[in-house]
């Protein structure tokens, strides 16, 4: 891919790249701008101005955009599989140690569990009911939602061919197969492996990444709004990035085996120990 052409912008707080055998037209670069700005003023917990702020600020009903509806359905599922240890009602409990809009990066007080599901949201298609203001945080599907939602932008202009990479969740369509090297836990500048990515999505998520304060991370257990100290770093691959990113973070809860009884991917999960494990039918290759 050396010779395509990429449009790289900023985007719900990280770096993008939309990479093409042909410039794209400033018209469509303006849709897919216009398209993360419509997101991340519908979702960001970090905006004042978004649905998610407003829904932290008073309790009512709540008309989201379309893909709310997906949205809604695979976080409930995974809520079911996991025991409540992955819930979009996480939000409080990232906000209580620190990792709140005004990132002040401090405990305010011991982990927080997150609200029992059935007891403050009613989350029906693309209507959210709360009965109570909550804190929703989308961090662990929506990056991989948005990657999607350009991808459709991008066939809907006729673009065929083309890689989108959202820092680390990437979806690459029409293309020859991309080997994409898999970063080490514990030292960005090597790598443990490879894989091929050849038409799924590639979803990562690690326990490195947003860490702060003393052992503190992202990855909570919404049972227990503790971070996660078993699995450091999760890869996945699915047929949209939205389902391969939320179960990036499912493999910190249940395993891989476990998932793949609901969901057609392939996973590795590398451990704490150093051990790692991953489907048979994983496409990448661990160095030794």
């Amino acid at each position: 891919m050396t010779d395509w052409e990429d449009f790289s912008f900023q985007g719900i707080g990280t770096e993008w790249a939309v990479s093409t055998p042909l410039p794209l037209p400033m018209s469509l670069r303006t849709r897919l701008l216009d398209r993360v700005e419509k997101f991340d003023g519908d979702w960001s917990r970090f905006r004042p101005d978004s649905l998610v702020a407003e829904l932290a600020r008073k309790r009512g009903r709540y008309g989201f955009p379309d893909e709310a509806a997906p949205l809604g359905e695979l976080y409930r599922l995974l809520y079911r599989l996991t025991g409540g240890a992955m819930t979009p009602l996480i939000g409080g409990s990232l906000e209580r140690l620190g990792y709140d809009a005004a990132y002040t990066l401090r405990p305010d007080g011991p982990p927080l569990p997150a609200p029992e599901w059935e007891s403050v949201l009613t989350w029906s298609g693309t209507v959210l009911t709360a009965g109570a203001p909550v804190v929703l945080d989308i961090g662990a599907a929506g990056k991989g939602l948005l990657v999607d939602l350009l991808a459709a932008e991008l066939d809907a202009a006729g673009v065929s061919e083309f890689v989108i990479d959202a820092s680390g969740d990437l979806l690459a369509r029409g293309t020859e197969p991309l080997s994409v090297a898999l970063e080490h836990p514990y030292n960005p500048a090597l790598a443990i492996g490879v894989v091929d990515l050849d038409g799924r999505a590639l979803c990562a998520s690690a326990a490195n990444r947003r860490t702060w304060g003393d052992g503190l991370h992202h990855v909570l257990d919404g049972t227990t709004g503790q971070p996660v100290r078993t699995a450091v770093a999760t890869w996945t691959m699915a047929e949209t990035a939205m389902v391969a990113d939320a179960l990036a973070t499912a493999l910190f809860f249940v395993p891989g085996a476990a998932l793949q009884e609901t969901f057609d991917f392939s996973w590795l999960t590398v451990f704490s120990d150093g051990s790692a494990a991953y489907s048979a039918e994983f496409e990448g290759m661990l160095f030794s």
